[in-house]
């Protein structure tokens, strides 16, 4: 009975995470968005640039509930899952990291972006600095005003993989038997720091949007995007070091995956590439997900970043 209840309550998350956005049309695939709008509150800049946000592998943009009201105080938040991920459509096909700014670049075309802050995390990170490599090449990096990266695989020879995301990794690229919810949520936590406190429900709601609509038979399929980001990560972290934007890191020290020494790394070569606009914050005691396990914090240190 208890089981039930608390699917039953990450359920209840899920439809309202669900019915604060709707579905937005791209090439690929319907995707899922939420669109805080321009904000009305005493001390808004409604010149602020907004804000777009990228998730990570494997979760979704609901990754960012528990901060999307801070960071919408201020200014216009934009969060979308990718095709594969959370509520948007999960097709049997290819993923990478290509595919993934295609579909940013959809978003960005539909919203009338012409200019932006930039969030990313995890796969994200990379999906980031793909599109940033394609504003290098057309010569349009005023596109892109600021951006706050956070604890993603960039140096990929640096990362700690866990041992589901090798398994994965040495399976073909094809659809499986659907892998079961728990081992799904175990894997999210498994990347938590150990002293971590974070609600099982919300955790659930994770391993929710992971199994709609299939999702779990395509894992192997959604972690091919390492495979991109080995064969490109010149381009892509090239991008992320080189772009002129100001580039506010931040990182959670005790992430298993991208540990914090790449954080260092990053911040070396950023400044070593002739990068003057740059920061690092790290928050001590949080692992690979901080809007998830330090929520106040990370929302505390992405404003620093974006003003």
């Amino acid at each position: 009975m208890g089981i039930e209840n608390d699917e039953s309550a990450a359920r209840e998350l899920v439809d309202e995470w669900r019915d604060r956005g709707g579905f937005l049309s791209t090439p690929d695939g319907d995707v899922f968005l939420i669109d805080t709008g321009v904000p009305s509150a005493i001390g808004s800049d409604p010149e602020a640039p907004p804000l777009l946000v990228i998730h990570g592998f494997p979760t979704s943009s609901f990754d960012f509930r528990g901060v999307i009201d801070r960071l919408s105080e201020s200014r216009r938040v934009i969060l979308f899952d990718q095709i594969g991920f959370g509520l948007s459509d999960k097709p049997d096909r290819r993923y990478g990291i290509h595919l993934h700014a295609d579909t940013t670049e959809a978003v960005i075309g539909e919203l009338g972006l012409s200019c932006f802050d930039l969030l990313t995390h995890d796969m994200g990170d990379s999906v980031g600095g793909e599109l940033l490599a394609r504003h290098l090449e057309r010569g349009d990096v005023s596109t892109v005003g600021r951006r706050v990266l956070t604890n993603g695989s960039i140096y990929l020879e640096m990362a700690q993989l866990t041992i589901g995301q090798q398994l994965l990794m040495s399976l073909p690229d094809e659809a499986t038997g659907e892998i079961p919810v728990d081992n799904f949520v175990g894997g999210v936590t498994g990347t938590f720091a150990e002293a971590s406190d974070v609600d099982h429900i919300d955790s659930l709601a994770h391993g929710l949007l992971g199994q709609n609509n299939g999702g779990l038979s395509l894992m192997a399929r959604l972690i091919r995007y390492l495979e991109d980001r080995q064969a490109e990560e010149a381009r892509f972290t090239g991008a992320i070091e080189t772009h002129p934007s100001p580039l506010h890191i931040v990182w959670g020290d005790l992430d298993p995956v991208a540990v914090g020494d790449m954080a260092g790394r990053l911040a070396e070569r950023t400044r070593l590439r002739g990068q003057g606009h740059l920061s690092v914050e790290i928050l001590d005691g949080v692992g690979h997900y901080p809007m998830i396990e330090s929520p106040d914090r990370f929302a505390d240190a992405v404003i620093r970043g974006l003003t």
